[in-house]
């Protein structure tokens, strides 16, 4: 089930004429899923990456592997990355990201929870930190609902 924020994007890509990918970590498909679940969705979605591991967002998007040995995948600089890599290899307008830890256990010292947003629009990249509340699942749907946000506030500003 699609939610008013992703009917929102969807239908200002289609105004827009832009087209979108997507690069997730922790939220492992649910910011895609939000976005397809729109009817009408294939006009502007192109590709969504799922790089959980960090082997992944160096191969899949080009993220720097100095940038993760420094500041962790957890971090703003490897959101951002992810974000230009999303739209750099799917050859989209627009590109997102999301990486963060959902839990159970801090991860590179980082506490459940903390969830970095990105979007790359061609002329600026936005990334936004999180420290949400919940489980797992709550941090994920979170997470994923806050990038939707992300990304409209970023072509409202284009």
């Amino acid at each position: 089930m699609y939610t008013e924020k992703a009917e929102r994007l969807v239908k200002l890509l289609k105004e827009r004429g832009l087209t979108i990918a997507a690069a997730e970590s922790c939220t492992g498909g649910k910011v895609s899923d939000l976005i397809v679940s729109v009817p009408g969705a294939s006009e502007v979605f192109k590709e969504g990456f799922i790089t959980y591991c960090n082997e992944a967002k160096i191969r899949s998007l080009g993220v720097d592997k100095a940038v993760i040995a420094e500041t962790g995948a957890i971090s703003d600089e490897t959101a951002r990355l992810m974000a230009r890599g999303a739209a750099k290899k799917a050859e989209t307008d627009i590109g997102l990201s999301a990486t963060g830890n959902a839990g159970p256990s801090a991860d590179e010292g980082k506490p459940v929870g903390l969830v970095y947003i990105g979007c790359f629009t061609g002329k600026q990249t936005l990334t936004e930190q999180l420290l949400l509340e919940g489980d797992r699942e709550t941090i994920r749907s979170k997470a994923a609902e806050s990038l939707i946000e992300l990304a409209i506030k970023a072509l409202l500003q284009s």
